[in-house]
């Protein structure tokens, strides 16, 4: 089973243990956020790829995604398929693609005609720089952490070959810093935690088989995932951000159960700070900062608590 499948697994395991409304809630507000052509609401109202991948996710999570939702999500994919979509969208696609294929047999691309073997190593060959990563955009000069970590689980999920794999991992192995973080960019000297928590996954996702990282670097890791919770109970994105947000708690949580550290965080104050940011009426804030819910952090909310369940 690929990375992502695992992690689905148990996510979805977690979530069983939800209580009943708290899971109607969030399905229910989810559902209402899908619009007439198919696709889900983004914060400005319209469909959007990146917001529609969050609330398929968050759905199926829920077990509350149903053949008619699928049925209607699946042709608003294929209409976008022909479209010339930023990286981040394009991979969206791809995931939700495989997710309603996998759930109600639904098969975006071959409806469209088009074989996702080869499209989608097609898309995503001219973002892999000389570094061996993946770009977050067609202009940028070198590799993402977190982007390359997407686009290799993209490539695992349809069993397409990684091209020189040695060479992304050597990339990741180099983004470490010394407060034992890992960075997105070259340029940037401090660890934050999510390309940290991308640079785990794609490690483990590179060589299964293995640990993602050496002992010592390991507890190194784990030191700078602890130390990236906050007062609030979340963690944050890095050390110059001083509130916790759901997103960075989510990923750093999961880096942590990779690493086998998460006796390192206080997993009751991660399990009231995701409380806290729940709307009564469904859906999830992203922070103490925001005020406004979302699919991307209501799936976030959704797979924190489903996390912790499990823990």
């Amino acid at each position: 089973m690929s990375y992502l499948g695992n992690l689905t697994f148990r996510l979805t395991a977690g979530a069983t243990r939800l209580p009943d409304e708290f899971r109607r809630r969030h399905a229910a507000y989810l559902a209402a956020s899908q619009r007439g052509d198919g696709g889900f609401a983004g914060r400005q109202g319209g469909s959007d790829l990146y917001y529609t991948g969050f609330a398929l996710r968050g759905l199926t999570l829920l077990g509350a995604l149903t053949e008619q939702a699928a049925g209607r999500a699946a042709t608003f994919l294929q209409s976008q398929l022909g479209g010339n979509l930023a990286p981040v969208d394009f991979l969206s696609l791809v995931f939700s693609s495989v997710l309603l294929e996998l759930s109600h047999g639904f098969e975006v691309f071959a409806r469209q005609g088009i074989d996702r073997n080869v499209e989608i190593p097609r898309r995503l060959a001219p973002l892999q720089r000389s570094d061996g990563g993946f770009a977050k955009t067609a202009q940028s000069g070198q590799g993402s952490t977190y982007h390359t970590f997407l686009s290799v689980a993209c490539l695992q999920l349809i069993g397409a070959a990684v091209d020189r794999p040695e060479r992304i991992g050597e990339l990741i192995r180099a983004r470490r810093r010394d407060d034992g973080g890992y960075a997105e960019l070259d340029v940037i000297n401090r660890g934050g935690t999510n390309p940290t928590a991308a640079a785990v996954a794609l490690l483990r996702l590179l060589q299964p088989d293995q640990p993602p990282l050496p002992a010592a670097d390991c507890r190194r890791t784990i030191q700078f995932l602890a130390r990236m919770q906050t007062a609030d109970g979340g963690l944050r994105a890095n050390a110059q951000i001083p509130a916790g947000d759901l997103l960075s708690t989510c990923t750093g949580l999961v880096a942590l159960a990779d690493l086998d550290g998460l006796d390192a965080v206080n997993l009751d104050r991660a399990t009231r700070f995701a409380l806290n940011l729940e709307n009564a009426g469904g859906g999830f804030r992203g922070g103490g900062w925001d005020s406004q819910v979302d699919a991307e952090y209501t799936f976030y909310g959704l797979a924190t608590r489903a996390f912790l369940a499990t823990a």
